[in-house]
């Protein structure tokens, strides 16, 4: 059989400061358990552990995880809802596959939202959106300052916390919410290929240098140059994911780890 049949030897959970490493004592809540196995069940698809199209066996995720099978299908359903698992009807579930046709694809529809978002931002913003805009690329900075080949994989989860907090406060001071519903889920559709491509080292990219351009252009408030390098700045992901894939054998429509800081 594949590996995409057969789970990898899964990390101990306690290796990952996994919650459910530490023992659950009798007053948790079903809810609490089912927040924590969604919560490391995404931590593993999104960082690799389970690749895109592995086949999810629930009795070795029931004893790897540490839970009941309903308690484990239950944080699973949580994770179809956010497309990063598939639902195979009697035959179980799957990681969502990823391609470079579906990124393109989200990449796209985000430029759209993302571009409107931040252009109705720098219009309405004021005084405190700015320092809020400043605040958030002076501490993405410090994260980024720290980034080299050999700290990506240690500093990931910082870094994505930071780029996250960056990108929000640009769009905080957009008055529409469905723009930031939509934003938001587009924005977490992409979380696994940012994550491959933060750790691709064979494509050169100064994702500071493109943080900053949109800054400053957005302070300046200079919609349509914010907007450009905003842009660009979400396209690289792709670019980064295209060379990815074409310089691996096989489909090169089809990812088999997750690409480009965005």
């Amino acid at each position: 059989m594949s590996r995409i049949e057969n789970h990898p030897p899964l990390r101990p959970a306690a290796s990952r400061h996994d919650p459910l490493a530490e023992p659950v004592s009798p007053a948790s809540s079903a809810r609490t358990l089912v927040e924590s196995v969604y919560a490391a069940l995404r931590r593993d698809i999104v960082d690799g552990t389970l690749p895109p199209d592995m086949k999810l066996r629930t009795e070795v995720l029931k004893e790897h995880y540490a839970v009941s099978g309903s308690t484990l299908r239950e944080a699973l359903t949580r994770l179809i809802g956010e497309a990063l698992v598939t639902a195979e009807g009697q035959r179980g579930f799957r990681v969502a596959p990823m391609s470079v046709d579906d990124l393109a694809d989200l990449t796209q529809v985000r430029k759209l939202v993302e571009c409107e978002a931040l252009r109705q931002a720098i219009v309405h913003g004021g005084d405190a959106w700015e320092a809020t805009v400043v605040a958030a690329f002076h501490r993405l900075s410090r994260v980024e300052q720290r980034l080299t080949e050999e700290t990506r994989e240690q500093l990931w989860a910082e870094w994505e916390a930071r780029n996250q907090d960056f990108h929000t406060a640009l769009l905080s001071s957009c008055p529409s919410r469905w723009l930031h519903y939509v934003q938001g889920v587009l924005y977490q559709q992409t979380e696994r290929y940012r994550r491959a491509a933060l750790t691709t080292r064979s494509v050169p990219r100064n994702v500071h240098a493109e943080h900053a351009a949109i800054k400053d252009a957005a302070l300046a408030r200079d919609a349509d140059r914010a907007c450009a390098a905003l842009g660009d700045h979400i396209e690289r992901t792709l670019d980064v994911m295209r060379r990815r894939i074409a310089a691996q054998p096989g489909d090169a429509r089809t990812a088999s780890a997750p690409a480009a800081p965005d």
